[in-house]
This record gives C-alpha cells, sequence and structure tokens, in this order.
C-alpha cells in the first residue's frame, strides 16, 4: 500500500490553500459571499489571507521538519484542523444551511478534506499522535476556528505565537536533576 509519510504528506498543505483560495478569490467571490451572512470582523485582504496562512504553515512545517516532536506534530495538525478541516466544514455547512453555493465549497472537499486525512493517517502510523489526541486536535481546531470567525485574526495571531513558542521551548533539553 502506498505510505506517504507525515513529513511529505505535509507539504501539500500549502499548495492546497493555493489552490483553494484561487477558487474562492480568483473564480468565484467568497469575500461577497461571506459578507451576505457573516459580520465583515476581517480587516485582511484576500492576498494577505493567503501570504498569512501559507507562510504560517511554513513555519509549521519547518518546525516539525527540524524539531520532529509529538508537539510539533500536534501544533501542525492543530493549525491544519482550524484552517483547513474545519474551513471545509464550514463551507459544506454554509452551502446547506443558507442554499446558497459557497465559494471554496469545490478545493474543500476535494482537497482539504483527502490531504488532511493523509496527514493524519500518516501522522497515526507514526505514532506522533494516538486517536484520541487526534480527536482533541479536531475539536481544538474547530475551536480556533470559530473563534477565528467570531473575533477575528487576533485569535489566529495569539493562537499561532502560543503553539510556536510551546513546540520550540518544547525541543529545549531537560535541566539537570529532572526527568
Amino acid at each position: 500500500m502506498f505510505r506517504l509519510p507525515f513529513n511529505t504528506a505535509l507539504l501539500l498543505a500549502p499548495l492546497a490553500y493555493a489552490i483553494h483560495h484561487g477558487e474562492e478569490h480568483l473564480a468565484f467571490n467568497f469575500r461577497a459571499w461571506r459578507l451576505r451572512y457573516f459580520p465583515d470582523n476581517n480587516a485582511l485582504t484576500t492576498e494577505a489571507v493567503l501570504v498569512v496562512l501559507i507562510s504560517i504553515s511554513l513555519v509549521y512545517l519547518l518546525l516539525h521538519a527540524t524539531i520532529r516532536s509529538r508537539v510539533t506534530a500536534w501544533v501542525a495538525i492543530m493549525f491544519l484542523m482550524a484552517t483547513q478541516v474545519h474551513n471545509a466544514l464550514f463551507h459544506l455547512g454554509g452551502t446547506i444551511w443558507f442554499q446558497d453555493f459557497s465559494p471554496g465549497l469545490i478545493t474543500a472537499l476535494a482537497l482539504y478534506l483527502p490531504i488532511n486525512f493523509l496527514i493524519a493517517r500518516a501522522a497515526l502510523q507514526e505514532g506522533l499522535v494516538t486517536q484520541s489526541q487526534l480527536a482533541a486536535l479536531f475539536v481544538a481546531g474547530g475551536l480556533l476556528f470559530w473563534a477565528f470567525e467570531m473575533v477575528g485574526s487576533i485569535v489566529l495571531l495569539v493562537a499561532t505565537l502560543a503553539t510556536w513558542v510551546w513546540a520550540i521551548s518544547s525541543a529545549r533539553p531537560a535541566s539537570a536533576g529532572t526527568s
């Protein structure tokens, strides 16, 4: 059976962002759709959102590639749960609830869900997460996604910085006298 290593699977996430944003903003007009149903609490331009999400995801990938710990895997997965998996559920739910096609739905379902399935499967196979940890990361990602949707980009900034600090500090060797 084809096996994609976790580090390699993670590389698919930024590519999925780019294609997804292309659907949302080049093929369709997601911002206009969103403003019909949700408050305008994100002052970032579409281009800025794309740059920010790809850049943040690449930092998570670099953190895991260099530190290679469970914590770096967890924070990368949580970020992807928030920004891709729950985003896919948002597009699907919005389309169904409002009975109005949510731009981004096609790539969210065709890319985000399968790619994140591959990432999760690789993390499980490599022992980076357990099934219960993966479920907890899904819930944490959902809380982060909805906090971002309701409050705005400050939530993403705080969560990202906090998880980066956690990931980096987890790589420090234990001090003398502790085990």
